[in-house]
């Protein structure tokens, strides 16, 4: 499968995830690769909306440009939603982390298994379950 595909399938699944535990959520078309900011999921109930930027990696970390980050953050304050990393390492569910919990190395962030499991959040708990 390719990169593409299977993040893809990654968005997929959280939203099918979001709905089953009711809240709604959508995945963000061209998210990017278009000119202007976008996540790649929003999600939200009566309560919090989210905005998410998603990865599925088949590495024990994951990079992220600081220009991506910049722009989750600005579309998340914009918008008036909350901004996540959403990461998922192979044969490992999803962790959730608030930008503030990335890693900066040189001029990028990242974050790998470690830092997942000390700083970031599992689905229910992100949710609130």
């Amino acid at each position: 499968m390719n990169k593409k595909a299977k993040g893809s399938n990654a968005e997929r699944d959280l939203i099918h995830r979001f709905f089953l535990n009711d809240w709604v959520a959508i995945r963000s078309a061209g998210s990017g690769s278009m000119q202007y900011p976008s996540p790649d999921i929003l999600a939200g109930n009566n309560l919090r909306r989210l905005a998410i930027e998603c990865k599925a990696v088949n590495d024990t970390k994951k990079y992220f440009t600081k220009k991506e980050i910049e722009e989750l953050v600005y579309f998340a304050k914009k918008f008036g939603a909350e901004p996540w990393v959403a990461v998922r390492f192979d044969r490992i569910d999803w962790f959730f982390l608030n930008v503030e919990d990335l890693e900066l190395k040189d001029k990028s962030f990242f974050v790998d298994v470690i830092i997942a499991k000390r700083k970031g959040l599992d689905f229910n708990t992100l949710i609130g379950k």
